[in-house]
């Protein structure tokens, strides 16, 4: 018996096999958490179902948080298979291609501002607020971020002020949640090769990086970060709330990367 045996968690964010999120989804589903998954837009449609039917999973819904609407409809139609909801993922980050070349003065624009905060940080907040009814006695709320939150990353550009915005909406929402037994937390991963980060310029160089200047020597997998969130959706992290967890290998903790001995 897996230590989400019973619980039920609804994972957002889906677009491929390669995401963050489905490698969350495996995760949660070996522990035997009961899975609902979203997809955005009629084109991911089939692919989120095949992924489905490999999890098990028998519920999936449109999401679209760019629409209040959406994110309203969502629990109406999540709240007719389930009473309650125990375990949100937050998987969802977004910015336009052009703001992640170049500079970040130079690639900086009102627009582009505007739509990575809406849809990077903004919606995690919409989705808690919209599924307090449904949140459990000991649910918990995790969404993705990344180091670009508090450090410079090359190329990371707009990203990196849109999730210094998502994190410290975590904090506030776990202040929020906390008094109901909520708990919100997030993971920082190290970079991994997804679909969402083919678009942000030099990547593979920061892998590379990554690789080299982390304690453990290398990248962390989606396997990894899938186990750690399927840790803070379980019971087993029940006093952690407010917090963010990294699962980059060390990287975080350095503060040059070390210079290997000829």
């Amino acid at each position: 018996m897996g230590f989400l045996e019973g619980k039920k968690a609804l994972i957002t964010g889906l677009a491929s096999e390669r995401s963050i999120a489905y490698g969350i989804a495996q995760a949660m589903r070996s522990q035997g958490a009961e899975l609902a998954l979203t997809y955005q837009g009629e084109k991911l449609k089939g692919r989120v179902d095949k992924m489905a039917e490999s999890l098990g999973c028998k519920i999936v819904l449109p999401l679209d948080v760019a629409e209040d609407d959406q994110i309203e409809g969502l629990f109406e139609s999540l709240g007719e298979h389930w009473k309650e909801l125990d375990i949100l993922v937050h998987a969802i980050g977004f910015a336009p291609r052009e703001s992640l070349k170049g500079g970040y003065l130079d690639a900086l624009t009102r627009e582009a501002a505007s739509v990575s905060h809406d849809i990077s940080a903004y919606s995690f907040a919409a989705l808690g607020k919209a599924s307090r009814t449904m949140l459990s006695e000991r649910a918990c709320l995790i969404t993705l971020t990344y180091l670009g939150a508090e450090k410079v990353m090359p190329g990371y550009n707009i990203m990196g002020p849109a999730k210094a915005s998502l994190e410290s909406s975590m904090r506030f929402m776990a202040a929020d949640l906390g008094p109901r037994g909520v708990r919100v937390n997030a993971i920082s991963a190290g970079p991994i090769k997804t679909l969402a980060a083919a678009g942000i310029s030099g990547f593979r160089d920061m892998l590379a990086h990554a690789k080299a200047g982390a304690p453990l020597r290398r990248n962390v997998t989606q396997e990894e970060v899938g186990n750690a969130a399927a840790f803070l959706g379980s019971d087993l992290a029940s006093g952690i709330t407010g917090e963010v967890l990294y699962v980059d290998a060390g990287y975080h903790i350095m503060g040059a990367t070390p210079v290997e001995d000829d």
